[in-house]
């Protein structure tokens, strides 16, 4: 895979650039522990009618590790950057987990540049108790590296059916986590481990979509909540997923994501 290097915000991102210039921009923003190859079944399913801009967020995959924590001011910052380097004047912004904060508040605060949202297993604050759960993991990787929550990872962010039928995709987030440097995940642990966008839901303005693996635990319920609080929004939810369904279920996730784009290109 052809990667490039941008300076952006203070530091240096791998990107990936795909699509043909001059078409409609998409963006892809990566979870927590994972990298921008998380976005390949998405990009070869619209790639052939958008541009669309991956990278690796702050502290992961190629990118450059920040000095201390992160916060979401920060990424929302870091996407901006990017986008202004690649010239993506306005974008659809997708998504999943801490990048699905990530657009939220880019949204929020940049409205010229976000022209539609698509946010996938992502919630607009801290849960409760998350600010505790999140040290137990901090604390786990700092004594035993990235390894001593792999596997606790992929079962909680996997769903049952595929958990037993080896989904092929299990292995591959696998090696995301285990690739992530561990200064990197503590960094944006730390913006997950205290944070709150619930008050600019309602302000949105633009139209947005919001996904959530039916088995993501308590998500669903959560995501459901937030598209009642923004201005039109929709849910909708995808079978025999969890925490990840653009690579769990990608076929439903991406059905989902171009019923919302076609939409829009014909409204």
């Amino acid at each position: 895979m052809s990667t490039t290097e941008l300076r952006a915000n203070g530091l240096r991102f791998r990107c990936r650039l795909d699509g043909p210039k001059g078409a409609p921009w998409l963006v892809f923003s990566n979870s927590l522990l994972t990298d921008l190859t998380l976005w390949d079944d998405q990009v070869a399913a619209f790639g052939d009618r958008f541009r669309i801009l991956r990278y690796d967020q702050r502290g992961h995959g190629g990118t450059e590790v920040p000095a201390g924590p992160a916060s979401f001011d920060a990424l929302a910052s870091d996407a901006a950057a990017l986008m202004a380097e690649v010239g993506a004047a306005r974008a659809t912004f997708v998504g999943v987990s801490m990048g699905a904060a990530t657009g939220l508040l880019l949204a929020s605060r940049a409205p010229g540049l976000v022209s539609a949202l698509v946010l996938a297993d992502g919630q607009a604050g801290t849960a409760p108790g998350g600010a505790a759960a999140w040290q137990e993991r901090i604390d786990a990787v700092l004594a035993g590296g990235m390894g001593a929550i792999a596997e606790a990872t992929l079962r909680r962010w996997f769903s049952p059916a595929s958990l037993a039928e080896g989904n092929p995709a299990i292995p591959r987030v696998r090696r995301m986590i285990e690739a992530t440097p561990a200064e990197g995940f503590v960094a944006c642990a730390r913006a997950l481990q205290s944070y709150d966008l619930r008050a600019a839901l309602p302000a949105l303005a633009q139209p947005a979509l919001l996904v959530a693996g039916a088995n993501d635990g308590a998500m669903p319920a959560t995501m459901r909540g937030m598209a009642g609080v923004i201005p039109g929004a929709r849910f909708e939810e995808i079978p025999d997923a969890g925490h990840l369904p653009p690579v769990e279920r990608p076929r439903a996730f991406n059905e989902a994501i171009g019923a919302f784009l076609a939409a829009r290109a014909g409204g």
